[in-house]
């Protein structure tokens, strides 16, 4: 005999008690479920906000504390863009992330590296590896110097 379709409410806290998951991404994950189209997502969507088990901005945190380690602002704030964060709520998380990248982007290069190349060459390769992380040039610069967030001056 077989088991009864999943409930589209049934998805959505599935996908929910797994991770965080911004509005735009759940709506796109149940949009291929929706028996009654569109409107049925909104108002899933929306009763899922007002029971605060949606929530943009503990999306938003979890995303930055799951990619803080391994990526700049750049790549951060993209990623929280492309998710639908926008506005002033992410005009408040660029300024958080900005209080310390340097000392992100100099962790990174050390687990990575851990000592400055030689020739030029190494060199720009440390900085398009930090670049592409999505690091700040003044951010690559610091950890290039050998700058230490820890130490006091």
């Amino acid at each position: 005999m077989p088991l009864p379709p999943i409930s589209l409410k049934a998805r959505a806290l599935r996908l929910l008690s797994t991770r965080e998951h911004s509005r735009l991404e759940l709506g796109r994950k149940l949009a291929r479920y929706a028996e009654e189209g569109e409107e049925e997502v909104e108002a899933l969507l929306n009763w899922l906000e007002q029971n605060k088990w949606l929530s943009q901005e503990r999306f938003s945190e979890s995303l930055i504390h799951r990619r803080a380690a391994r990526y700049g602002n750049s790549r951060i704030v993209a990623e929280l863009q492309s998710h639908g964060i926008g506005g002033e709520a992410l005009q408040e998380l660029k300024a958080g992330l900005a209080e310390d990248e340097v000392a992100r982007c100099c962790e990174v290069w050390r687990r990575k590296f851990g000592a400055v190349a030689e020739d030029a060459e190494g060199r720009s390769k440390q900085m398009r590896f930090l670049i592409g992380r999505g690091f700040s040039q003044r951010a690559v610069k610091a950890a290039m110097r050998g700058y230490d967030p820890d130490e006091e001056y």
